[in-house]
C-alpha cells in the first residue's frame, strides 16, 4: 500500500457538551491520543487538547472541531518499527491468502479486530482467525499469507 497517511482511528459519538468524542477503530498504540499528540483530520493537523478512556475506548477533544465519521489519521513515517513476526493490520490488506497445498483463498481486504483476536476478512467472504494455529506464513514482501487447511473449510 502507499500512501503518506495511515488511519489510526475515526471520530465517533460526541461525548458530553464540549466537543469531545470517541475514538472508534482505535490505534492500540500506547500515547497516540494523548494530550499533546497531533492527528491530522481532512489532511489538517488537529493537536488533542483533552484525553480520557470511557468504557474501554478512547475519548479526547481535538482545538478544532471535526466532522463525525472524519478519519483520524498520521503520516506514516511516525509508525514504530514493528518486531520479528509482527505486522500492522495495513501491511496484510491486498496480500494473497493460500492454503497449505496451494489452494487460494482470495485476498486480505480488511483486519477486524476481535474480542480474542483479530480477525482477516478475505474478499471472497472467508474469515480467518489471527492466530498462530492458522496463520503459518505472513511474506509482505511476497504478497502472501500462508494458512493451516482447515480454517476456511466452512465457506
Amino acid at each position: 500500500m502507499s500512501g503518506a497517511f495511515i488511519r489510526v482511528g475515526r471520530v465517533g459519538k460526541p461525548h458530553g457538551l464540549n466537543g469531545a468524542f470517541a475514538v472508534e477503530q482505535a490505534s492500540g498504540e500506547p500515547g497516540r491520543f494523548a494530550v499533546g499528540a497531533t492527528l491530522l483530520v481532512g489532511g489538517e493537523p488537529a493537536k488533542v487538547v483533552e484525553s480520557k478512556r470511557s468504557r474501554g475506548r478512547p475519548v479526547i477533544r481535538l482545538d478544532r472541531s471535526v466532522e463525525p465519521g472524519a478519519a483520524l489519521e498520521i503520516p506514516r513515517s511516525e509508525l514504530e518499527a514493528t518486531e520479528e513476526g509482527e505486522f500492522y493490520a495495513f501491511q496484510l490488506v491486498g496480500l494473497a491468502v493460500e492454503e497449505e497445498g496451494g489452494t487460494a483463498l482470495g485476498r486480505v481486504s480488511e483486519v477486524q479486530p476481535g474480542v480474542a483476536n483479530d480477525v482477516l476478512e478475505l474478499d471472497s467472504g472467508v474469515l480467518l482467525p489471527l492466530v498462530d494455529a492458522c496463520v503459518l506464513e505472513v511474506d509482505v514482501a511476497a504478497g502472501r499469507i500462508l494458512v493451516a487447511r482447515g480454517f476456511a473449510d466452512s465457506r
